[in-house]
């Protein structure tokens, strides 16, 4: 139980962690069920549920300004026999990461961010920071260095910063293990310790740069990364089930975490209460439903607008759309921790590109979304894309471990290709 709980803090922080369609008739369906039997779609993740590719699932979609599609299958909570519900809540990890982009995005529009200015301007605590150059696991001694440049603000929204996980990289995770930085667990911030893992600008590497733009977020801002997100985004957008903390009135519709054994079964580990955050992780701290989260990316979709709402510029949202990491390709992903993520990690749409919160593929993804669609993922298996060309978009939620599990990541491809399916007939 204490593995888990060290899991389940761990993935609390900034993690891991990505469709859509063309034409279809709008569908509407009652929260709670699927739309009417016999759709192809539904019978996807009716199926996914049934043959235990996830114990539970919500997905959405959107094409223009229309929902085209919203189902809801299996369990929210397996030991209670709780049925899964289109407006249950979900811990989304990494898919936190895009809203903090925006919010950045948007301190750089009004002028009190530069996207090339030293990330230290802003957070002091970054001139410090150094390159772990080399490293002994069986000494355990490390050789650390200044960087050749300092990160930037622009790096740490491409992930080229430098900056590491522990769960990815070997040398950073050998020293955590020795003791010599804080692992990601627990409800706190000591992991913005680690040092960073290259020279800022030479590589991609997946990491906790989101979480130190949320620092960001709120030392230019003044307010916390909660307080921020909820004045100029969650509100205006009218996602009003997105959270850090989720309000006890809500709590009931939180989904389990289900773990995957080596059987293939889903074990339910005992629920724990739901404790205050201390800490509001710019790259995993957020829970949300497939409805606010799919307004979130019909925003980005419109150009920066929704609800007659603009959140962003049309120019801003064209850049954080675009390659952002001009040569460079998204680093082959290794889990050191198999039970939280599992090797060989995939990412569904295969993105080998990066903008400013999001992950890009460069090729059209067979029986689904076009080249140069948007995504990323959440550590508890959850998904979204964004496909910019077909404007349509999609969101698919579950609540798993380890991440890249087989059965999660085909109930994702399966829709994706029914929505497709349906689309072309």
């Amino acid at each position: 139980m204490k593995r888990m709980k060290a899991v389940r803090g761990a993935v609390r922080r900034g993690l891991l962690a990505a469709a859509a369609l063309a034409g279809m008739v709008i569908l509407t369906l009652a929260a709670g069920s699927g739309t009417k039997p016999g759709n192809s779609i539904d019978l996807v993740l009716r199926e996914a549920v049934e043959q235990k590719k996830a114990p539970g699932v919500v997905a959405m979609a959107s094409r223009g300004d229309e929902v085209i599609y919203q189902g809801a299958f299996g369990k929210r909570a397996s030991t209670k026999d709780v049925p899964m519900t289109l407006d249950s809540i979900f811990h989304i990890a990494s898919m936190t990461k895009a809203v903090t982009a925006v919010a950045v995005l948007q301190l750089i529009e009004s002028g009190r961010v530069k996207l090339d200015e030293p990330a230290a301007t802003y957070l002091p605590e970054l001139a410090k920071v150094q390159v772990l150059e080399e490293f002994d696991p069986a000494t355990k001694k490390a050789k650390l260095r200044a960087p050749k440049t300092p990160p930037t603000v622009r790096q740490l929204l491409t992930h080229t910063s430098g900056f590491g996980y522990d769960f990815f990289d070997v040398r950073l995770h050998q020293y955590v293990e020795a003791g010599l930085a804080p692992a990601i667990t627990g409800d706190s911030d000591a992991f913005l310790k680690a040092p960073l893992m290259f020279d800022p600008g030479t590589h991609w590497e997946y990491g906790i740069s989101y979480d130190w733009l949320g620092k960001l977020v709120e030392q230019v801002s003044g307010e916390t990364l909660e307080e921020y997100f909820r004045r100029h985004i969650f509100e205006p957008l009218g996602m009003m089930d997105t959270f850090f903390n989720v309000p006890a009135e809500k709590q009931a519709r939180v989904v389990a975490l289900q773990l995957r054994q080596a059987d293939g079964s889903f074990v339910e580990p005992p629920p724990q209460p739901m404790k205050p955050v201390k800490f509001f992780s710019g790259g995993g701290g957020l829970y949300s439903t497939a409805g606010d989260y799919l307004k979130f990316e019909r925003m980005v979709l419109n150009g920066g607008m929704f609800g007659g709402k603009r959140i962003l510029r049309a120019e801003t949202v064209a850049e954080m759309s675009h390659n952002q990491i001009g040569e460079m390709k998204l680093a082959e992903l290794r889990s050191t921790i198999p039970q939280l993520i599992k090797n060989p990690v995939r990412l569904p749409g295969s993105p080998d590109k990066f903008g400013w919160g999001f992950g890009i593929n460069s090729r059209a993804v067979e029986g689904g979304r076009a080249a140069g669609s948007l995504a990323w993922d959440g550590i508890f298996n959850t998904f979204f894309w964004i496909d910019v060309s077909g404007k349509t978009c999609g969101v698919v939620l579950m609540q798993t471990l380890p991440f890249s599990d087989d059965g999660a990541l085909a109930a994702e491809e399966e829709f994706e290709r029914a929505l497709y399916a349906s689309a072309a007939r």
